[in-house]
């Protein structure tokens, strides 16, 4: 409570409840609640290292396999190397499966009733779906860094210098990023660990095959590739191919003459419909 003192007296005289924190003390605190919340998920990644390598293991495993033995058979569209051709793909393809190790993470929050506990305590409302986002980035930016690493140990390279390569990079991201919030929503709904991971590869392996990861549109037939084009998958991994100087591009479609430009869009509308379904989902289970 304010106090002020009395003129006659000199004693301290009570006028009421604390004031309203501001807009800034607020921001200030939603702040600091969610960098402790994105401490928390990332000391659950160091105290289990053995879902990044599980995590890390599938994507390496489709390098080995299609850039290997299955590479020296697959066409890239304007010829050069299949290899080249697919390691942008993987990156992609990476961070769709990340959404796994989401919405599990949500969904043991909730099953758990940890999201409860944390609503009765004065952390910001925002906190736990804010946090859970940046340290899904930060993860994402591991298994960037990894993949980066693996995919110059078996050939694959940037040809057209550092700032086309870190925007393909941002754009990776960005896709990560509202895939983020599709797994954080689909743990909200579905708040059983085991019941959305079994729902997540079955939504996510549809959306790698009918796309342009292993194999060019073009190649596909007609009513497959028109799928593939405008899967949103597709214009990342087109995006990255065409900032990182690889093979595959081609295509007189709107979708092959402007991928970057998809490439933000697509995760820009994913991010405006599946976050405020999330918050409103939270605040519902919540009540």
């Amino acid at each position: 409570m304010n106090t002020m003192v009395d003129s006659r007296t000199g004693a301290p005289v009570a006028t009421g409840a604390e004031p309203a924190p501001t807009a800034a003390t607020r921001l200030r605190w939603a702040v600091s609640d969610a960098r402790a919340m994105t401490g928390r998920y990332m000391t659950h990644v160091v105290r289990a290292p053995e879902e990044l390598i599980l995590y890390f293991s599938l994507p390496i495993m489709f390098v080995l396999v299609f850039g290997y033995v299955f590479g020296s058979g697959m066409a890239v569209p304007g010829g050069g190397g299949y290899r080249e051709f697919l390691l942008p793909g993987v990156f992609v393809m990476t961070m769709l499966y990340g959404l796994g190790a989401t919405a599990t993470g949500i969904a043991t929050d909730v099953n758990k009733g940890v999201v409860d506990r944390f609503r009765s305590m004065p952390v910001s409302r925002s906190a736990l779906l804010t946090g859970r986002s940046v340290a899904d980035l930060l993860r994402a930016l591991l298994e960037m860094s990894t993949l980066v690493v693996c995919g110059l140990l078996v050939g694959w390279q940037w040809r057209d210098g550092w700032a086309d390569a870190l925007l393909a990079v941002a754009l990776i991201l960005l896709l990560r990023v509202a895939l983020t919030w599709l797994g954080i929503y689909l743990g909200l709904v579905v708040p059983n660990p085991e019941t959305v991971s079994v729902i997540v590869f079955p939504l996510a392996f549809p959306l790698t095959a009918l796309s342009n990861v292993f194999v060019a549109p073009e190649l596909m037939p007609d009513w497959l590739g028109a799928i593939s084009i405008w899967n949103p998958l597709s214009s990342t991994v087109a995006a990255a191919r065409e900032l990182f100087g690889n093979p595959g591009l081609g295509g007189d479609s709107f979708v092959a003459r402007h991928p970057v430009l998809l490439a933000v869009a697509w995760p820009l509308l994913l991010i405006a419909v599946f976050a405020p379904l999330a918050v409103r989902r939270y605040r519902r289970l919540s009540r």
